[in-house]
């Protein structure tokens, strides 16, 4: 039997409203949950591209791309596990201010972290963090003893290791 592992499945779309809930019915008959999904331009103009991550079998993630390629805007569609790509996620973190002042170690966790402070005001301050999705988990369970008052993180974004020539393939795909 197969093992299900990690897929990040890339799709690149022209931008027409409905797509997204078309593409997570597929999703959604097959019982498979999105862990993590983000929609933003690509390098190529007036096309869309969502990185949409999912835990299943090769035999699965491989249905589930044919399916979504039959979707009239679905121009081209691929998936890599996470030995193939890069990929990170960003997170925000507010936190009251006088944590910032009082408590050293909230210091030492942002410089460890290697994360950023990108706006301070008189009651709150916010963290800025970018990194695997383990790291992020990681600075919240350090942060959360002292209280935090939001939380947010961005679903995955993602490039492939290996050389795609993904715009002149899909330049190709638009001309027919």
């Amino acid at each position: 039997m197969e093992e299900n592992k990690t897929f990040t499945i890339s799709v690149y779309t022209e931008n027409n409203v409905g797509l997204l809930n078309r593409i997570s019915v597929i999703f959604l008959k097959r019982h498979i949950n999105i862990l993590s999904l983000n929609v933003s331009e690509s390098e190529i103009e007036n096309v869309s591209r969502f990185v949409i991550v999912v835990d299943t079998t090769e035999k699965w993630v491989r249905n589930i791309v044919g399916q979504i390629e039959k979707q009239i805007e679905v121009i081209k569609a691929f998936y890599h596990v996470d030995e193939e790509t890069i990929y990170m996620e960003s997170a925000l973190f507010k936190i009251a201010s006088n944590l910032l002042f009082d408590e050293r170690q909230i210091q030492n966790i942002i410089k460890e972290s290697h994360s950023e402070i990108v706006t301070v005001s008189r009651d709150f301050f916010v963290i800025s963090k970018v990194g695997r999705r383990s790291e992020i988990e990681e600075m919240y369970a350090k942060l959360k003893p002292f209280g935090i008052m939001q939380f947010v993180r961005s679903g995955r974004i993602s490039v492939s290791k290996e050389k795609m020539e993904v715009t002149s393939l899909l330049l190709e795909e638009l001309k027919s």
